[in-house]
């Protein structure tokens, strides 16, 4: 379902359909693209991004880069030419020692500046398309235009009753997750699915 603002809401019921999504929105991305990929744990993100690297034909398993921050893989686009995937897991940068006055995004700015990230985002080639998890403060910095891609898992009552998405209650492992794209800035006007 697509609202007036661009922003598409998709239900997925499976971890099969999850799967597909990420297949289906690699056939619409090109080089230079950066999309953001949020959630919290165990809300599908290794598997919608499983799904966008062998929608890119990447050959390699795709798997949460926590604690490498970046993999680099390459496949190909949907038109046949090379695609180079830069998939990051910003989860562990951010720490805590932050330096007197200065701001969590600054902070993050630095991590990723440290790891070369930031060129990447900043100026990505025309074969590369970054994938980022986790890093909503960075990529809204550095990457003016994007793919925002929100995954939201179903909270059980407390009482144990149907699934709802609210901010009480329990989380669960199981049941259908809300996707929201929102595409920002000219590059996604037309994004559709």
């Amino acid at each position: 379902m697509t609202n007036g603002n661009g922003t598409i809401r998709i239900e997925v019921p499976t971890g099969e359909d999850m799967h597909a999504l990420g297949r289906r929105i690699a056939g619409r991305v090109r080089g230079g693209d950066v999309l953001l990929l949020s959630g919290p744990l165990g809300a599908g993100k290794t598997t919608l991004a499983q799904g966008f690297g062998e929608g890119l034909g990447i050959g390699e398993p795709i798997v949460s880069p926590t604690f490498t921050i970046a993999r680099e893989l390459d496949g190909r686009f949907a038109d046949g030419g090379p695609a180079h995937l830069v998939h990051v897991d910003a989860y562990r940068l951010g720490g805590a020692d932050y330096a007197p006055g200065q701001a969590a995004v600054d902070r993050l700015l630095d991590e990723l500046e440290s790891l070369g990230l930031d060129e990447e985002l900043e100026d990505t080639d025309d074969d590369t398309v970054i994938l980022m998890e986790w890093g909503e403060q960075m990529v809204a910095a550095l990457a003016p235009e994007r793919l925002e891609i929100h995954i939201a898992r179903p909270l059980a009552d407390i009482d144990g009753g149907t699934a709802a998405y609210g901010p009480d209650g329990e989380l669960t492992g199981d049941g259908t997750r809300i996707v929201t794209l929102v595409p920002v800035g000219p590059r996604w006007a037309d994004f559709t699915l």
